[in-house]
């Protein structure tokens, strides 16, 4: 996975079945640069490292990612946006659960399959 700068975070709020954080997505981050020409256009590579950056840390993981699962992109994320993005964990199965969205309007979602191990163990 690559290991991209989080965007800036306007704020967290803990649910009862994960976490959700409001993001800002300004059209200078990088990730824009050549992706693509016509339309910059946010990477599915990058939503999907947040994503784990962003639970893992959360929930108390290493962000290494084992596997992914239902993997879908809905809409582009363009740049000047800002979108909510939910995670949820199955600790059990040391999953993910993610979705990008902005009220009705779906981004992207799917699950994380980490390799288990916790932060506080040792490499």
């Amino acid at each position: 996975m690559i290991k991209s700068n989080l965007p800036p975070i306007l704020g967290k709020t803990l649910l009862d079945d994960g976490v959700e954080w409001q993001l800002d997505i300004p059209a200078d981050l990088p990730y824009f640069s050549g992706h693509f020409p016509e339309q910059a256009v946010l990477p599915g590579v990058t939503q999907l490292d947040w994503a784990t950056q962003l639970g893992a840390t959360e929930f108390g993981y290493h962000a290494q990612v084992e596997t992914l699962e239902v993997l879908k992109f809905q809409q582009l994320i363009l740049p000047g946006s800002q979108i909510r993005l939910k995670v949820s964990v199955n600790r059990s199965k040391h999953k993910l659960t993610f979705a990008y969205y902005d009220g009705d309007k779906r981004f992207g979602s799917g699950r994380i399959v980490l390799t288990g191990r916790m932060l506080e163990e040792n490499n």
